[in-house]
C-alpha cells in the first residue's frame, strides 16, 4: 500500500517520511532521535532562515516539500503551530505532532487557549493531529522517533504498546530495564482531535502489539473507549489500565452518601471491569503484568504454583498472596509422587514448595522437581530465584535453574516464571534473555503477586458488555422531598412503609394512630435528617409524637409506620457519572455507611445477576444470606427494588437517586428513606 493511501492513524504511526516544522533544541533532538532509533525514510527540516536543522539541510516553507509528509513534528510556539498544521493539511499530510502548549490546558488564559485548540482542530481539517501540549510516539518496531527528547527503549519485533497522557510518564516508562519489550509508546496531549481510545484502537490492530496498556487521566469518550474494548477482546489482546484520580471524589456532588462513596474512582473502576480490562494499582504493576501478559498471556485461573530453596521465600509467597484472589492449591498425589522421588524424603512437600538446596546445581533433579510441580491444575508455575549482583558475584551457578525452567515449561506446556524477590537482583539482562526463552522475568514479589492477580481476571471467559447508559447534561438541578421521591419510586414497585404528611402538630397524633404505632417521625425539608435531629423513631403514643415534633426544626413532617423484624440495613443509590455513565451503588446502610467502607458499584445497565454478585461480595452481604443460623433477608426482593431504580434512571436519567436505608427483611425490602435530584 502507498504511502499516502494507508488508513487512519496507520500513516502518523509508521510513517515513511518525517517532516520537522521549527529549528529549536526540541527539533534537533528529534532528528537525533530518528538517527539513533534507525529510522529509514526520509527527514524533511522547514525553517526559514537555516540552512539545515540537525545537520539535515532544511526547506524554507512547508510548500516546497518534495511531497506530502506521512508524518510531521511541529515544534514551534502555540500561535503558529496552528497555520503550520493549516499548510500541512493543505498539502495533503498523513498527521503531525503539536509539540506547543498553550492551548486549553492553560488555565491562567482559559478562554484563549479554548478559542486557539478551535482553531487548531479548524485548520486540521481531515489530517490527524496528536495534542497538542504533547510529546509525540515512539514506535519501536519500524524505527521511528516522533519524539524531542531522550528515551531508553530499543528496536523490537513485537511487544506491547502503551498509550499515556502524561509526556513524562511515557519518557520514564521508556526507561525501563525489567525486559518488556515496548512496541509503541504514544503520548496524547489534550487529545484535542484524537484521542486515547482511538490511538488505542490502531495499535491494537497492529499484529505486532502483543498487549496494551494505558495510564488514563480521564476517559476521552465513552463510545469509543467501549468500542476500542471490543476490539481488544475480538482480537484476543488484553488491555490493561493504570487509572489515576482515586483521591478526586470532587467531581460529583455530595448531596447524599452516594455521591461521597461513588465518586469519579468507583466510576472507572466499574466501567473497567465492565469491559475487562485489568486495572493495576501502580507503574510497577503496570509494567510486570504488560510483561507477563507478552510472554504468557492473561492465566487459566487464579491457581498458582511457587517453589523456591528457601522457607523464607516460600512463606514471603504465601503471605504476599493471601489477600489476593490467588490461590496456591494443595499437592495432588502425581505431583506428591514426583516431587517425592526427585527430592527424596528429606523435603516437606507442599505448595508454595522450598525444596532446600539439596539439588542446588542439578539441572536434572531441578527439571525434575519443576515438572513433578507442574503436573497439577495450575495457571502458572514461579520460581523464586534472586540474582547475585554480576559486578562484585559470579552468577553462573544460577544458570542450572534457569535451564531447569525452560525444560519444565517444555515438559508441563505450562507458563513459567522466574520471580526475583527484589526489582533490584534480576539483571536487565537476564530479564530480556527469559524473555525471549518464553519465560515470565518477574522483578519484585509484590507486583509479581499482584500482575499475576490481574492476569487471572483477564483469563475470566465474559460476553461483551452493553454500552452504559450515557448521562444527561442539565442547565440546573432539584431535589426532591423524601415524601414526593418515595411516590416516585414506589411507582416503580419498589417498597415503601405507610405514611402521612403533616403540616402543623395538632394533627399528628390523629395521623399517627391511624397509621398504628410504633411510628416514626420525620422533619421534611431537611437533607441530612439525623444530623439536624430531625428522625425519631419507634414512638409508641401520641404524646411521644408531640415531644419529638416540638424539637425538631421544622413545621413540616412526616409520619410513618415502623418496619419492624429486620436483618440488616443497604443503601442503593445511583449517580450520573459524566465520565463514565451512572453509577449503581450498594452498600452497608445507616450509621453503618460512614462507619464500613463496605460498597460496591455497578454501572447502569447492570443484569440481575451482576447485582446479586455484587451484593454477595459486600461484607454485610453474609448477614443478607443468614449468619450464624439467623434469618437472613429476601434476596430477591432486594433485587426487585434495585432493578426498580434501574429502571426508572434508565428512563428518567435524573442526576441523582438515593434509598438509605433500605430495611431488609424476611420478605421485605422496604425504602424508608430516599432522595431523588433531578434535572431541568
Amino acid at each position: 500500500m502507498q504511502s499516502g493511501t494507508r488508513p487512519g492513524l496507520e500513516r502518523l504511526l509508521r510513517p515513511e517520511t518525517i517532516a520537522v516544522i521549527g529549528g529549536g533544541i526540541w527539533c534537533s533532538n528529534l532528528i537525533e532521535q530518528c538517527r539513533k532509533i534507525g529510522f529509514s525514510g526520509e527527514i524533511w527540516p522547514v525553517h526559514p532562515t537555516r540552512e539545515s536543522v540537525g545537520g539535515v539541510a532544511a526547506f524554507r516553507e512547508i510548500a516546497h516539500l518534495p511531497s506530502p509528509p506521512d508524518a510531521a513534528f511541529v515544534g514551534i510556539n502555540s500561535h503558529d503551530t496552528v497555520e503550520a498544521v493549516h499548510l500541512l493539511s493543505q498539502l495533503g499530510a498523513g498527521g503531525a505532532v503539536c509539540f506547543a502548549s498553550g492551548f486549553r490546558e492553560a488555565q491562567a488564559e482559559e478562554v484563549e487557549g479554548a478559542a486557539r485548540q478551535a482553531a487548531l482542530l479548524k485548520a486540521a481539517a481531515g489530517m490527524k493531529i496528536l495534542g497538542p501540549n504533547c510529546y509525540g510516539f515512539l514506535n519501536y518496531l519500524d524505527g521511528a522517533a516522533l519524539w524531542p527528547d531522550q528515551h531508553g527503549g530499543v528496536r523490537v519485533e513485537t511487544g506491547v504498546a502503551v498509550v499515556t497522557q502524561s509526556s513524562n510518564i511515557a519518557i520514564n516508562l521508556t526507561m525501563q530495564d525489567r525486559g518488556l519489550p515496548l512496541a509503541y509508546v504514544v503520548t496524547v496531549g489534550n487529545q484535542a482531535q484524537t484521542g486515547l481510545s482511538e490511538v488505542a484502537s490502531s495499535l491494537l490492530k497492529d499484529p505486532r502489539v502483543t498487549a496494551l496498556g494505558l495510564h488514563i487521566e480521564g476517559i476521552d469518550d465513552l463510545r469509543a473507549f467501549e468500542a476500542m474494548a471490543r476490539i481488544a477482546q475480538s482480537l484476543g489482546k488484553p488491555i490493561v489500565a493504570l487509572k489515576i484520580g482515586k483521591s478526586d471524589q470532587a467531581r460529583v456532588a455530595t448531596i447524599s452518601h452516594t455521591a461521597s462513596l461513588a465518586g469519579s474512582d468507583a466510576g472507572a473502576r466499574a466501567l473497567l471491569k465492565r469491559l475487562g480490562i485489568g486495572q493495576v494499582p501502580s507503574l510497577g504493576v503496570f509494567l510486570e503484568t504488560l510483561k507477563l501478559l507478552h510472554v504468557a498471556g492473561p492465566l487459566g485461573s487464579n491457581r498458582i504454583a511457587s517453589l523456591s530453596c528457601s522457607g523464607g521465600e516460600a512463606s514471603l509467597m504465601a503471605d504476599m498472596a493471601h489477600d489476593s484472589v490467588l490461590e496456591f492449591p494443595a499437592l495432588e498425589a502425581p505431583q506428591r509422587h514426583g516431587l517425592r522421588n526427585a527430592l527424596g524424603p528429606r523435603v516437606a512437600l507442599a505448595n508454595p514448595l522450598d525444596y532446600h538446596t539439596y539439588i542446588w546445581g542439578d539441572e536434572d533433579a531441578l527439571t525434575s522437581t519443576f515438572t513433578a510441580m507442574m503436573r497439577g491444575d495450575l495457571a502458572i508455575g514461579c520460581v523464586v530465584l534472586d540474582f547475585p549482583r554480576d559486578d562484585r558475584c559470579d552468577p553462573s551457578a544460577w544458570e542450572p535453574v534457569i535451564a531447569a525452567v525452560a525444560r519444565a515449561k517444555a515438559l508441563s506446556g505450562k507458563p513459567m516464571a522466574i520471580l526475583a524477590s527484589l526489582e533490584e537482583t534480576l539483571p536487565e539482562a537476564t530479564a530480556v534473555r527469559l524473555v525471549d526463552m518464553g519465560i515470565v522475568p518477574f522483578a519484585g514479589m509484590e507486583s509479581a503477586i499482584a500482575a499475576m492477580e490481574v492476569a487471572a481476571f483477564l483469563g475470566e471467559d465474559r460476553t461483551p458488555a452493553a454500552n452504559v447508559l450515557l448521562p444527561q447534561a442539565y442547565r440546573s438541578s432539584r431535589t426532591l422531598g423524601e415524601a414526593e421521591a418515595k411516590t416516585t419510586l414506589s411507582a416503580e414497585g419498589v417498597c415503601v412503609p405507610r405514611s402521612a404528611h403533616a403540616r402543623s402538630t395538632e394533627v399528628l397524633a390523629d395521623l399517627a394512630a391511624e397509621i398504628g404505632f410504633p411510628v416514626a417521625l420525620k422533619g421534611e425539608g431537611i437533607v441530612h435528617k439525623t444530623e439536624e435531629g430531625a428522625v425519631a423513631l419507634n414512638l409508641t403514643c401520641a404524646i411521644a409524637v408531640s415531644k419529638a415534633a416540638a424539637k425538631m426544626p421544622t413545621e413540616s413532617f412526616l409520619i410513618e409506620e415502623m418496619v419492624a423484624d429486620t436483618v440488616a440495613e443497604l443503601l442503593i443509590g445511583v449517580v450520573s457519572d459524566t465520565a463514565h455513565g451512572y453509577v449503581l451503588t450498594m452498600a452497608a446502610g445507616g450509621i453503618l455507611t460512614e462507619l464500613f467502607d463496605d460498597n460496591a458499584s455497578l454501572l447502569i445497565p447492570a443484569s440481575r445477576d451482576e447485582v446479586r454478585e455484587a451484593l454477595a461480595g459486600l461484607r454485610i452481604g453474609r448477614v443478607l444470606e443468614g449468619y450464624r443460623g439467623k434469618l437472613g433477608a429476601d434476596i430477591e426482593a432486594i433485587l426487585d427494588a434495585i432493578m426498580s431504580v434501574q429502571s426508572y434512571v434508565e428512563r428518567e436519567r435524573p442526576l441523582e437517586v438515593e434509598i438509605n436505608p433500605l430495611l431488609c427483611g424476611a420478605g421485605k425490602a422496604v425504602a424508608v428513606d430516599a432522595l431523588i435530584r433531578i434535572g431541568d
